[in-house]
């Protein structure tokens, strides 16, 4: 079976290294042969969220989409089309349609975020909103034979749009995300390695570390922030740009992982429940404890207090933290149980399973 996957984003990206790309193997191995097709190139995905220079953006952008329209014309030789997110960062659905159209052959959506709820783009503002056409994933998932998503909340919304969904959370390989020994000797590590638009989250914390710093001593390591200078009165900062080639590495190095979330100008709480929680996932796979706003689906992510702690407001923030700063005994268990849960449940190949499955029947009911 040839399955044509048309992506948003490049490998460099989350959603499509992770829950495209890291499954041609496995399911090559169910004789599901997957092309993979991503919108936008290396080279504008990154500028993409730079601040500036938002005309050459859209030019390059705009060159985009005769490609886009190549790869939909290409359906004609697959069995299914399976679409992560959508086929072009901005407009309606039309290349989606077109290739379920000319190929004849059922569509597979996939979400690992509720790109259906509205939100402004803290780049782009109102002009992003504009060109996003939020509705467009609703139509998508009433296109669809089936969704598959990121949690059960997103699973929730397509249900009662009538279609089926099943539920594939982003993970990591676990035989790659491993965790390594750690030197007890060292100053601890508190880390977050996230993006430019999860960066405000962090800088929620900050009073919290200031706080923590004069009675502990540690490190505060923040990854793909996309500042070029971060200072956190009184702490000691390590900031640096998210490598692709260091990101497992990134995550071995921390001694307690950060995870915090909450409302702001430009995302609500129902946007929030649709996050995967996959930066949870991340930490346990490679033994890392770690403190989470419990919200949505990181509330039900891992055991707490024996995978991870939670926290709400900054006293429980400093509270959690502390508790890991002064124990490497608590961090050690911890970590152990995260990274035995994330063996038991977040695994490469019961999550391909379920994928090559939808798949089939996708096929197998539309002939």
């Amino acid at each position: 079976m040839r399955v044509l996957a048309l992506c948003t984003y490049p490998l460099e990206a989350a959603s499509t290294r992770y829950r495209v790309i890291q499954y041609i193997s496995p399911l090559a191995e169910k004789k599901i042969e997957l092309t993979v097709n991503p919108f936008l190139s290396n080279e504008v995905f990154s500028d993409l969220y730079k601040p500036g220079n938002k005309f050459q953006k859209a030019v390059k952008m705009f060159g985009l989409v005769g490609r886009r329209f190549f790869d939909s014309t290409e359906a004609r030789d697959f069995d299914a089309i399976f679409v992560q997110r959508e086929a072009m960062l901005f407009g309606p659905p039309v290349f989606e349609w077109l290739a379920k159209t000319i190929g004849k052959c059922p569509l597979i959506l996939d979400l690992d975020d509720a790109t259906y709820i509205r939100y402004v783009s803290p780049t782009y503002g109102k002009l992003g909103s504009a060109v996003k056409f939020f509705g467009k994933t609703d139509k998508l998932i009433d296109w669809s034979a089936a969704v598959i998503c990121g949690n059960r909340f997103i699973a929730d919304y397509v249900k009662k749009r009538g279609k089926k969904a099943v539920v594939v959370p982003t993970i990591v390989d676990t035989d790659k995300f491993f965790p390594v020994e750690k030197n007890e000797k060292k100053i601890p590590v508190i880390g977050w390695i996230g993006t430019y638009s999860t960066f405000p989250f962090l800088e929620s914390l900050f009073p919290v570390f200031t706080k923590l710093a004069e009675k502990y001593e540690f490190i505060v390591k923040i990854v793909g922030a996309g500042k070029s200078e971060i200072d956190i009165k009184g702490v000691r900062v390590e900031n640096l740009e998210w490598s692709l080639e260091r990101e497992i590495t990134d995550f071995q190095s921390l001694d307690i992982g950060l995870y915090p979330m909450q409302t702001n100008d430009f995302v609500n709480e129902e946007w929030l429940m649709g996050k995967s929680g996959f930066k949870a996932i991340q930490y346990m796979s490679v033994g890392i404890p770690f403190v989470v706003t419990p919200v949505g689906i990181t509330g039900e992510i891992g055991i707490e207090n024996e995978t991870h702690f939670t926290a709400i407001n900054p006293d429980q923030w400093f509270e959690k933290l502390a508790t890991f700063l002064e124990s490497d005994e608590i961090r050690r268990r911890t970590g152990k149980n995260g990274r035995d849960f994330a063996l038991k449940h977040f695994t490469v190949s019961r999550q391909s399973e379920i994928i090559a499955e939808t798949i089939q029947t996708a096929v197998d009911n539309y002939k």
